[in-house]
């Protein structure tokens, strides 16, 4: 285990719908020697299978495994049970980590996971957001999409979707999964769990991680604007619209967009424009995540939010490809994209009254 402690832990969500198969992905991971100085909180030793990797129980909620993964039970409030685990590895009654995994039930809504990290005044000074890994059923996952909130909202908000279960079903329906993930969220790489994606995989370059160099910055650069790259060329506010799967459910009310914009954007002004745009549509934002060329500023900065809640932005260490326009994508429920779209190209022209329009 390793003896030094961040200044911030990344925590990772593991997310996904009932059946999705996110516990049997977690098993095979906490098997990866790569996972060693992790911690890991789930909510039920017993549903993870955790006999073949045990090694010694620390006490009756913490079992150190042979990994090297620090396994520990959800007993009552998440945030509770964070600031325990973080109170034992300051006074040394845990073995240190450097990341910490929380394995969510699956009619879980992210948005108040991802948020309890900001709303604790204890947590948000020793912990900070790092990916969500998204499980998806091959089998019932088009059937999930359509028919619970709760699926779609954990496939928007992640920064990895993991098709699992493809062994049951056929390359037809899987393919359609596939695409269907795509459209839904195209700034997330759809993994198959069948491949064996590998921790560093699922839980490597995040955000954070990206802004320490160009090469890292490059791979997220690279996940996040994938699709149609942005539109490359594209009129200044304008982006791709990716049409929703059934229109006779309520997953045809969501679609992902992206913006260009040209000009360097003045960070404080925008700052005032996305915190009125969340104010007052943030139920509905699903996700947003770009990279940001600010005035008077040589490098990028990265933005990342989920709903209401936007994580603190990123200094990029450099551009990850010669063009340096800034470049957002959306995920949005119920809310026309040309409003968006509208609304910014407006605040680029007058500024920040621009968000009052909305």
């Amino acid at each position: 285990m390793a003896d030094a402690v961040p200044d911030f832990t990344p925590v990772n969500l593991l997310t996904g719908f009932l059946g999705s198969g996110k516990t049997t992905l977690l098993a095979r991971l906490l098997a990866d020697p790569a996972l060693a100085d992790t911690a890991v909180l789930i909510n039920e030793f017993g549903e993870v299978g955790l006999d073949h990797h045990l090694l010694e129980r620390i006490d009756e909620g913490v079992v150190l495994l042979q990994s090297g993964c620090l396994c520990c039970t959800i007993r009552g409030e998440l945030s509770q049970a964070i600031r325990d685990l973080h109170s034992k590895r300051e006074r040394g009654l845990v073995p240190a980590f450097d990341r910490l995994v929380v394995e969510s039930t699956g009619l879980a809504d992210p948005f108040p996971i991802l948020s309890t990290i900001k709303a604790d005044p204890v947590l948000r000074h020793h912990f900070r957001p790092g990916n969500v890994v998204t499980t998806v059923d091959a089998v019932n996952g088009l059937a999930q999409l359509a028919g619970h909130p709760e699926s779609t909202r954990q496939a928007a908000a992640a920064d990895r979707l993991v098709i699992t279960k493809t062994d049951l079903a056929d390359e037809v329906t899987a393919a359609r999964l596939a695409a269907a993930l795509r459209r839904l969220n195209p700034a997330a790489p759809v993994l198959h769990a069948a491949a064996a994606p590998s921790a560093d995989d699922l839980l490597g370059r995040d955000m954070a991680a990206a802004a320490g160099g160009a090469v890292s910055g490059r791979a997220w650069f690279a996940e996040t604007f994938r699709a149609d790259d942005a539109e490359a060329g594209a009129p200044a506010g304008h982006g791709h619209v990716h049409g929703p799967l059934d229109r006779n459910s309520h997953l045809g009310r969501i679609v992902s967009f992206s913006v260009v914009v040209d000009a360097p954007i003045d960070w404080t002004a925008f700052g005032v424009w996305l915190s009125m745009l969340l104010n007052r549509h943030g139920d509905r934002v699903l996700r947003v995540k770009g990279i940001l060329a600010l005035a008077g500023e040589d490098l990028p900065v990265a933005i990342h939010g989920v709903r209401h809640l936007v994580h603190t932005p990123v200094h990029m260490a450099g551009w990850p490809s010669d063009d340096r326009r800034s470049r957002i994508v959306f995920i949005v429920d119920g809310l026309d994209p040309d409003l968006v779209r509208r609304s910014l190209d407006a605040f680029n022209r007058l500024g920040t009254p621009a968000a009052q329009s909305m």
